[in-house]
């Protein structure tokens, strides 16, 4: 009988899933600690960073007009001042696979809590609200670091694109 009401339990949360009633958004974690990311919810305003919050997937890898944008923004905010104009590291490490600095980053999720809270080793966070503790408005949006990452990805070698 227990069997029976997991398994009915399991498949009704299944279907629930699928028809779009429940969906448990991505947990995101610190790259510094491990201890847990908290990001408003608030700032995943674009159709693609709430597709980035459900599912941890970078709508914007593979999207030539996305990864322009990127490219500008990785500009705009001095990245290729440490990691160079290609991402491939300068004074800072290279962002670009197959290897990484931190493991984690061969996937977009980690990539993007790298960059958002960021490091040990002497990058500080860039996500909006964090960058700047005295202007909350100072810093990279969700969706802006979601291109950045994106253009990266076009940078790397061995096919990583972080959405595997």
């Amino acid at each position: 009988m227990l069997v029976k009401k997991v398994l009915m339990s399991s498949l009704l949360v299944s279907m629930m899933t699928i028809a779009g009633v429940a969906s448990a958004d991505v947990s995101f974690v610190k790259t510094t600690d491990g201890s847990a990311l908290k990001i408003d919810s608030g700032l995943f305003d674009t159709p693609a960073a709430k597709e980035f919050l459900a599912t941890g997937k970078n709508p914007y890898v593979g999207n030539a007009e996305a990864t322009a944008k990127g490219k500008k923004i990785f500009g705009l905010y001095s990245c290729t001042q440490c990691h160079g104009g290609d991402a491939k590291g300068q004074v800072g490490p290279g962002l670009v696979g197959p290897t990484f600095r931190y493991p984690k980053d061969a996937t977009n999720k980690g990539m993007f809590e790298t960059i958002w809270a960021g490091t040990n080793g002497g990058m500080g966070a860039k996500g909006i609200g964090l960058m700047d503790a005295t202007d909350p408005k100072n810093g990279v949006t969700v969706d802006e670091l979601l291109k950045v990452i994106a253009w990266i990805r076009t940078q790397g070698s061995g096919g990583v694109t972080g959405n595997e």
